[in-house]
């Protein structure tokens, strides 16, 4: 699959708040499939949860792994950092610089 092509399954899986709060729900432990269908239970059925799965699955933001009948959803960080490197750090990195210049201009450097 092409880099532009991961980049939109990445960009659209982050679209979507319900799958946002999967993401929040596995920063700190992996969760199994039916703890996050009780989470969000009153709001979206058990298909629905597996359809988000499947779309943050694809995107490459979790693994999943199966003991048994029990599918365990692990938070994947490295796209994270993917976007970091190549859209938030640069251009932190430039904002830097320009507020290092301002400083070192408004001191009469």
């Amino acid at each position: 699959m092409s880099s532009a092509a991961q980049d939109d399954l990445l960009f659209k899986a982050l679209a979507d708040s319900r799958r946002r709060q999967m993401l929040d729900l596995m920063k700190t432990a992996p969760r199994t499939t039916g703890a996050l269908c009780e989470h969000f239970a009153g709001a979206l059925d058990r298909c629905t949860v597996m359809q988000h799965l499947g779309v943050l699955e694809r995107a490459g933001l979790i693994v999943v792994r199966r003991e048994g009948r029990v599918r365990w959803n692990h938070l994947d960080a490295g796209p994270f950092q993917d976007i970091h490197d190549r859209w938030i750090g640069p251009y932190a990195l430039a904002a830097a610089d320009l507020l290092n210049r301002l400083k070192h201009d408004l001191e009469g450097g």
